[in-house]
C-alpha cells in the first residue's frame, strides 16, 4: 500500500499537514463573509465561503484530535477505511466509519460539526486512505485548534486512551 500512497501524494502534490497526514487545498471561493455576518465564535476578520482539500493518511500515522469553529463534511475517495473519531462537549464519543459503505457502518461521507474534538485513525494500519474535507465557512487556522494532551485529559480523564492515541507530545 505504500507505493499506492506515494502514487497518490505525488500525483496530487501533497504535503504534510500539522495535525499528520498529507493534504492540498483544492478549493478557496473567492466570495467572502463579511466578519460582521459571522457568528461571533470567529472572532475577527472574514471568511471564504467554502475551502476544499485532499487528504491523504498512510500507515500508522493519524489526524490528532483538533477542533474546527465551523463544520467539515468529510468524504471518501479510495484506499481502505479510516475510523474518525469524535467527542462532544460532555466527553460523549462516537467512532464513524469512512469508507467501506457497503459494510455495516461504513458511509461515504460524514459531518463533523463545529466545536467538536475529532481525529482520525486508519482501520488497517498497513493501508492508506485518500478523503476530502470540506469547510463552511472556509478553513482559517485562526479558527483550528490542536488538542493539547494535558486539558483533553483533565477535561476528559474517561477517554484517556483516546487522547494518548490520538495527541502528539507528553503529558
Amino acid at each position: 500500500m505504500r507505493e499506492e500512497a506515494k502514487y497518490w501524494i505525488d500525483r496530487l502534490g501533497l504535503v504534510r499537514h500539522p495535525e499528520g497526514g498529507f493534504y492540498r487545498e483544492t478549493y478557496r471561493s473567492e466570495e467572502m463573509i463579511t466578519a460582521a455576518a459571522l457568528a461571533a465564535r470567529y472572532g475577527e476578520g472574514e471568511r471564504a465561503f467554502s475551502t476544499a482539500i485532499c487528504f491523504l493518511l498512510e500507515g500508522d500515522d493519524f489526524s490528532a484530535l483538533h477542533r474546527l469553529r465551523s463544520d467539515e463534511l468529510w468524504h471518501f475517495y479510495t484506499g481502505e477505511p479510516l475510523y474518525v473519531h469524535e467527542l462532544d462537549e460532555n466527553g460523549g464519543y462516537v467512532r464513524h466509519q469512512l469508507g467501506g459503505a457497503g459494510e455495516e457502518g461504513g458511509m461515504f461521507q460524514l459531518v463533523i460539526k463545529a466545536g467538536r474534538w475529532f481525529g482520525a485513525s486508519l482501520r488497517n494500519c498497513g493501508s492508506f486512505a485518500l478523503v476530502g474535507c470540506t469547510v463552511a465557512p472556509g478553513f482559517d487556522f485562526r479558527d483550528f485548534e490542536m488538542g493539547d494532551r494535558s486539558k483533553l485529559l483533565k477535561r476528559f480523564p474517561e477517554r484517556e486512551t483516546l487522547i494518548r492515541q490520538l495527541t502528539r507530545g507528553s503529558g
